[in-house]
């Protein structure tokens, strides 16, 4: 089986062609390839595949084997595969994810996909279908949560996946594998949460770590950079088109006070193929 290992600002997976390569268990395929040392190792692993509502469509796995909704560092990742490999020719196509169809369009330098822009569609902010019982309140904003005996003001947000959101200062010398693990897997997430720590550098710039559903502390998360973005818009605390600093590198967040879409744009990077046994 071949595979490719790509990355979107440090955000890794295992890429796979399902349209031509036959995966039976992709929950243990993704639990056995992620082990660093025992296996490839990756924050999880990604199917390309055909899609009856779209271009392509993409499943996605955790190291833990759970299926993901979808992931927007992955999704650059596929537009990137799939035109570079060939199986479109077109700039601007559809990815049938987990969390509905997604736009994108592919930016090109000496030939190949360099950048990636994707219509990440609209936030959901109803608290009954991020899902979240923090609030009754929609939006979800600055609300009460206690963790650890600790009380935190959280910004709930779905962008097809839930994500909680806490604005704070000094993010980089946060304690973030004990604090992210216990608000993940708080009783007020019934599906568990994605969590961002995010400190807000001026209008346009936010920095962001991320503790990941089922993951753990990754490089980037692009659905939560996104998430970010939104909470920190309707805080009044940025303006709409903002640049997230994460530790694998740089996300262009617009939402577009027009049509109430969030974009996302940044990079796609192929490291490596080769071959499973």
């Amino acid at each position: 089986m071949r595979f490719t290992k790509m990355h979107g600002i440090g955000n890794d997976y295992i890429y796979i062609n399902a349209i031509e390569e036959k995966v039976e268990n992709p929950s243990a395929l993704s639990i056995s390839l992620s082990r660093h040392h025992f296996g490839i190792g990756s924050d999880g692993l990604v199917l390309i595949m055909k899609s009856d509502v779209a271009d392509f469509r993409m499943r996605m796995f955790n190291p833990d084997g759970t299926e993901a909704e979808m992931c927007g560092n992955a999704s650059r990742c596929v537009a990137k595969y799939v035109y570079d490999k060939g199986l479109t020719t077109k700039r601007s196509f559809t990815i049938e994810t987990g969390a509905g169809i997604k736009n994108v369009w592919v930016n090109l330098k000496e030939g190949e996909v360099d950048t990636v822009k994707i219509d990440m569609g609209k936030p959901i902010l109803a608290p009954e279908l991020i899902p979240t019982t923090v609030s009754e309140k929609s939006p979800v904003l600055m609300a009460p949560l206690e963790v650890n005996g600790k009380q935190y003001k959280v910004n709930c947000v779905s962008m097809g996946n839930p994500h909680c959101v806490i604005f704070t200062e000094g993010v980089a010398l946060l304690d973030i594998k004990k604090i992210g693990p216990a608000i993940e897997t708080h009783p007020s997430f019934p599906k568990k949460t994605n969590v961002e720590f995010a400190e807000v550098i001026d209008d346009y710039t936010i920095k962001m770590r991320v503790w990941e559903r089922g993951t753990g502390e990754t490089l980037a998360c692009g659905t939560g950079a996104c998430a970010t973005a939104v909470a920190a818009y309707l805080n009044g605390l940025c303006k709409s088109n903002v640049t997230l600093r994460l530790i694998g590198g740089d996300l262009n967040i617009e939402y577009n006070e027009t049509d109430g879409h969030v974009y996302m744009t940044g990079a796609a990077v192929t490291i490596f193929e080769g071959v499973i046994k």
